[in-house]
């Protein structure tokens, strides 16, 4: 029954998509397309998403009878881009129907929408977007300091969400800006954006042949004693709803690390059956760009980073929580070295540490004397 109102309201969307003049939309390139990004919400416009992802997926489920997505949140995205044109009101409304559908309200799909969506809109009624640091800026690019906690984008499965770098950063300098990799959202650190599809192309070409160097800092649990290489394939993580029907069983593809310790400390505190803790600060280059590749190759040289609620410890990570007052994970893109995508000058843009680190080191008994300030990558 719910897959027939939502064939039925599918049709009558299409329609009402092209008799707005949102649809037919520009054909998006085969790399937008190849985004391993949920939806690829990052590489096309929401109208190219609508007609060559959205649509096509959700006649698949139809015709298949497969289950419908529990939560989708297309109704923000539809207020986003249309909501300051009252012409395109209808096309909102429609998307908050859909909202509700997926969400099995089986009674009044709308009024549970217009609900959700005043409760959305009073949590975040009293925030203030947070201003970003921007370490370098010119006619081309915009390197900045992304907060923990912060999405690089906006997506469809961030329903909730009200604040994003992509977005922030555009409105902050008034100019659409393209992002050329992604940090996770609780990593904090140097993340670089352009500001033309033309200097976009040219830095994802740097990424692909491995020109691009990233430099990480994290606290990891236990004493790690010496530097190493981890090359270690890993299978790609599927996202639940973004990826319900990509194939699961692809093999594991190349993942390569360079890990160096940098400190280790030892404190007189039992986070487990031992009366003391132990942790390094951990310098970690990616040679590659796995999801979640840090935080996968660390575990599994069972050395987790600090705060992993997905790949870490969990005793570790709420005994630092409650010992250091502090929730967050403790990885820092702490370092970015690229060409200049016009002028080719090596550029090398390095972040400050967040507030948090300096307390957490002099917890540890890491003072200023031994944060080696001439190895570059702590101060």
């Amino acid at each position: 029954m719910l897959h027939t109102l939502v064939q039925k309201k599918l049709v009558h969307l299409e329609g009402l998509l092209f008799l707005k003049k949102c649809l037919p939309a520009e054909e998006p390139s085969a790399q937008a397309m190849l985004s391993q990004a949920p939806f690829a919400v990052d590489t096309m416009r929401f109208e190219q998403w609508l007609q060559f992802v959205f649509l096509p997926q959700m006649r698949l489920i139809i015709e298949k009878n497969l289950p419908l997505p529990t939560e989708m949140g297309l109704a923000p995205m539809a207020e986003h881009v249309w909501g300051s044109d009252p012409t395109l009101n209808e096309l909102v409304r429609e998307f908050q129907y859909f909202d509700a559908l997926f969400m099995g309200e089986k009674t009044d799909p709308q009024a549970s929408s217009d609900k959700l969506s005043k409760e959305h809109d009073g949590l975040f009624a009293e925030e203030t977007p947070p201003k970003l640091g921007i370490l370098y800026e010119d006619d081309d690019i915009v390197v900045i300091h992304k907060p923990a906690g912060l999405l690089v984008h906006r997506t469809y499965l961030a329903r909730k969400e009200r604040f994003f770098a992509m977005q922030l950063l555009r409105d902050q300098i008034g100019c659409h800006v393209y992002p050329i990799h992604r940090l996770d959202r609780p990593t904090s650190g140097v993340l670089l954006f352009a500001k033309s599809s033309e200097m976009a192309r040219a830095l994802c070409e740097q990424f692909e042949c491995h020109s691009i160097e990233k430099h990480y800092l994290a606290v990891v649990r236990g004493n790690l004693k010496g530097a190493g290489r981890l090359d270690y394939p890993l299978k790609k993580e599927l996202d639940a709803l973004g990826d319900k029907h990509a194939n699961s069983n692809k093999l594991a593809q190349d993942a390569v690390t360079d890990y160096q310790p940098l400190l280790n400390a030892e404190i007189p505190f039992a986070s487990g059956r031992y009366p003391t803790s132990r942790y390094a600060l951990v310098y970690l280059m990616p040679l590659t760009g796995r999801k979640h590749q840090l935080r996968r190759h660390m575990a599994h040289l069972r050395h987790p980073i600090i705060g992993d609620t997905t790949h870490g410890d969990g005793k570790q990570n709420k005994f630092f929580r409650e010992h250091f007052n502090v929730n967050r994970l403790w990885l820092i893109a702490k370092k970015l070295c690229f060409n200049h995508p016009r002028t080719g000058e090596r550029l090398v843009i390095e972040t400050e540490l967040d507030p948090e680190w300096l307390p957490l080191f002099h917890g540890l008994g890491w003072s200023e004397a031994v944060l080696s300030p001439d190895e570059g990558y702590l101060i």
